[in-house]
């Protein structure tokens, strides 16, 4: 017996398209399923991003390697190739150094008490149940927490609920009374 894989392209920031196995994600999973009031146990802009966070970690290359990196012993990696391959290599190791670095900042933004379930989760493609029995959580806990450290990352990423629904975001907020205006130099 095979099993269908839900494979979608989908269109990257930068315009390219990537192709992403649906069925290996926990965040789509989350998405589609449905709690008792009949909506999604993650928001749309919870969701964009914990696939944007993936979607760094992976091109970051800071997955943990699983076997021998053989990839020093090809010939492009050793400069054979007319030169071109050293300029490639070298914007996209510039390329991957970026996107390590927007990792470390959107985890050191959500902090560390929610940083570890969002490495499970979004990057390492963990269950919610294994993420909870390796943080020594109890049961059921861990969607809670996902959904907090979810909430925090589309903060620092700035995808908003407003912009779930098509509207602005909420206006400047202040603690002056609704006609409020400062006076600039002193004026009368």
């Amino acid at each position: 017996m095979s099993k269908s894989s839900s494979t979608q392209t989908r269109n990257t920031r930068n315009g390219a398209d990537k192709r992403i196995n649906d069925d290996e994600s926990p965040l789509v999973w989350l998405r589609r399923r449905k709690d008792r009031s009949g909506a999604a146990m993650i928001s749309q802009a919870q969701f964009e991003a914990g696939e944007r966070l993936r979607a760094e970690f992976w091109f970051a290359q800071m997955t943990p390697r699983t076997t021998t990196n053989w990839s020093a012993m090809s010939p492009t990696k050793r400069g054979r190739r007319y030169g071109s391959s050293r300029v490639s290599a070298s914007d996209m190791i510039d390329s991957a150094s970026a996107a390590a670095e927007r990792v470390r900042k959107a985890l050191a933004a959500v902090g560390p008490e929610l940083s570890g379930v969002l490495v499970d989760v979004c990057c390492h493609l963990k269950g919610l149940e294994e993420a909870e029995r390796a943080a020594g959580w109890p049961q059921r806990s861990g969607k809670i927490v996902l959904q907090l450290a979810l909430s925090a990352l589309a903060r620092h990423y700035g995808i908003t609920r407003a912009a779930e629904n098509g509207s602005r975001a909420s206006p400047t907020r202040h603690w002056g009374a609704e006609d409020f205006r400062p006076l600039i130099d002193g004026g009368e």
